[in-house]
């Protein structure tokens, strides 16, 4: 659920289409940010499905105008300019789309926020090439632009693989520029359900202990402990929202943004996260598996003796500003089934 949301919002200044036929002919206003860069340089940041190459090679074949004149090459562009721009040959890199379903709780010309399901990495990586949410939102843009590869997905943040909730995707070469830098700067507010082994001692407090490498060999851990690697600042708020017997379903607001924080932070206070794959209390990790499967690649279901067969985290709530706008948004979405029945026995018990 949204709120604040922009109820009419304009086409985006980098880009409408001008004809509905192939090619497809667009026009683009330059932005301050790109003023002095060469035109193929501006083009593909508007068109990221496209190399520089190809951008290059249209350009060549006079498929771009500077405010209606032609265009070469080695042309550079400048704020308040008028580019046209005709794609003559298709998209050089568009990812593998995949017709999955996946829940856009807010979509505009510039980003969507979407609630990510639990077992779906972000993006492509290593051998996993296809079945990612990027590849799944670019089913989901090819289905809503007239050609498809128009539009590629800017994963701007990323959530582990176990981890389901929101995260903000951007559209545009300047949104994903301008929420990026408010990720970098602390100027995005994330909120997250954690369910924990054992009972919290406090109902709130302030986790504030260096993260950084663990030195194992082995996977992409993170330690909080003393003999960590490149440790750096992380701080993590917490409140308890609800106890059970052997259990505490925690609140927690991640001030800064190391890998894998929550789970760290939680787990060097004694309570790792139900179901997590790697982290014991107080710096102790979980054996690795035999068969040296990575997990970031390959999910194992995980016993808990509960309905949850992964880490309990999941990302309820995201507020930031809109890119374009600069309007305050804010974002919450309910916790996922298999959570929800999770917490239920726990009441229930």
């Amino acid at each position: 659920m949204a709120s604040d949301s922009e109820s009419s919002l304009p086409n985006p200044s980098a880009g409408t289409i001008a004809r509905c036929d192939y090619p497809p002919e667009l026009e683009l206003l330059v932005d301050k940010a790109s003023s002095g860069i060469r035109i193929d340089s501006f083009l593909v940041r508007q068109f990221r499905n496209y190399t520089s190459w190809k951008m290059q090679r249209i350009v060549r074949a006079g498929g771009a105008t500077i405010d209606w004149g032609p265009a070469l090459q080695t042309d550079r562009v400048f704020a308040g300019q008028r580019i046209t721009i005709r794609l003559l040959e298709p998209p050089d890199k568009l990812l593998d789309p995949q017709p999955d379903d996946v829940n856009v709780v807010y979509d505009d010309p510039w980003m969507l926020v979407v609630d990510k399901p639990a077992g779906l990495i972000a993006h492509p990586t290593g051998e996993i090439q296809q079945v990612t949410l990027a590849n799944v939102l670019q089913h989901w843009l090819d289905q809503r632009t007239q050609f498809k590869g128009l539009l590629r997905p800017g994963i701007v943040h990323r959530l582990d693989r176990q981890t389901s909730g929101l995260m903000a995707i951007a559209l545009t070469h300047q949104s994903h520029a301008v929420i990026s830098a408010g990720f970098e700067n602390s100027r995005v507010s994330k909120t997250y359900l954690a369910l924990v082994e054992g009972q919290m001692r406090t109902e709130s407090g302030v986790i504030d202990l260096p993260i950084g490498r663990a030195p194992t060999g082995r996977h992409t851990l993170m330690s909080c402990r003393a003999d960590a690697r490149d440790r750096k600042p992380a701080k993590t708020r917490y409140d308890v929202v609800e106890r059970f017997e052997a259990h505490t379903l925690v609140r927690c607001r991640p001030m800064t943004g190391r890998n894998h924080q929550i789970r760290v932070h939680l787990a060097a206070l004694g309570h790792p996260l139900v179901g997590d794959e790697f982290y014991l209390p107080h710096g102790k990790f979980k054996p690795f598996y035999d068969d040296e499967v990575d997990t970031r690649f390959e999910p194992r279901d995980v016993e808990t003796g509960l309905p949850l067969r992964r880490h309990a985290l999941h990302a309820s709530r995201l507020e930031l500003a809109h890119p374009i706008t600069e309007r305050w948004l804010s974002f919450e979405t309910q916790l996922p089934p298999d959570f929800a029945e999770t917490v239920d026995v726990l009441r229930a018990r």
